[in-house]
């Protein structure tokens, strides 16, 4: 449980314009550390890694950027700009920016996505190490229907406490996570609408993915394409990645490293000691 400061906590909170686009990030650690970019989820913003971030920073510096359309950072201009092509881009003008020229990347489910697109194409050379929690070079149609059943109409409330509870049930597949990190979660991932209700911190046409470019999450070819450690986490009951896709994935890439975590679905929250070490132990390699 954390209930530090900031300053115990050891972030600072910072933008930077990149590609016309004010991102939002939180910069972990000591500058000259190895640095480990790490990438949320769909609908999710880079406060997910508070607690990993916080560990791993004793050793790494981490960046933690919010993607388009998420938390703090900007807006997309144009819906088809929500896309795994412009996110990777994005994330290498930041790091353009901030003069990082190599590093290692952890992603959960779209952030691990586009790592594999940012390490075969914009990053290529310049990614380490590429960790993936919970989701493969494809996706599963029963749990696509699911999150965009949420993702693409959040509802509103009219207090913090119900939004917490509708988080809850929304993400209980990540698994276990204190009192304490569930209401970081709802604080870190609500925002106030023109009526004073409280709906999810991020623009709801980020689902346009799914319209302009139906085969985004298509991704074997740059999977397959990379010649760098990757290291694979998955949910034991994820409805996202399937058994039948590890497989798949261990036939381009037997070199691999994979591990199932009990007690979660899509995905591991990457807060137990279990994750954070098998990660840690990963990114010796």
């Amino acid at each position: 449980m954390l209930t530090k400061s900031n300053k115990d906590l050891r972030y600072h909170s910072s933008y930077l314009s990149c590609l016309g686009t004010e991102l939002h990030y939180t910069d972990w650690g000591q500058q000259e550390a190895p640095v480990i970019l790490m990438a949320h989820g769909l609908a999710r913003t880079g406060r997910d890694f508070d607690d990993i971030a916080y560990l791993l920073s004793q050793n790494y510096r981490i960046i933690c950027p919010d993607m388009l359309g998420r938390g703090l950072s900007e807006w997309a201009q144009k819906p088809s700009d929500y896309c795994l092509d412009h996110y990777a881009n994005l994330i290498t003008a930041l790091l353009d920016q901030l003069h990082i020229s190599h590093c290692s990347w952890l992603g959960t489910s779209m952030g691990g996505a586009t790592g594999i697109v940012a390490a075969a194409r914009p990053l290529k050379n310049r990614i380490q190490h590429l960790v993936i929690n919970d989701i493969a070079p494809e996706l599963a149609t029963p749990a696509i229907e699911r999150i965009l059943a949420y993702v693409g109409n959040p509802p509103s409330f009219k207090r913090m406490t119900e939004f917490e509870l509708w988080l809850r049930q929304v993400y209980q597949p990540y698994g276990w996570q204190s009192d304490a990190q569930w209401t970081r979660m709802s604080e870190s991932s609500a925002r106030r609408l023109s009526n004073g209700d409280i709906t999810a911190h991020y623009d709801p046409h980020i689902v346009h993915q799914f319209i302009h470019h139906p085969n985004d999450y298509n991704r074997y070819e740059e999977f397959a394409s990379l010649t760098i450690p990757i290291t694979v986490l998955r949910g034991e009951d994820s409805d996202l990645f399937t058994p039948a896709m590890v497989v798949k994935m261990q036939a381009l890439q037997p070199q691999m490293w994979i591990q199932e975590f009990a007690n979660c679905g899509h995905a591991p929250a990457l807060n137990t000691q279990e994750q954070i070490q098998f990660i840690q132990k990963s990114l010796k390699r």
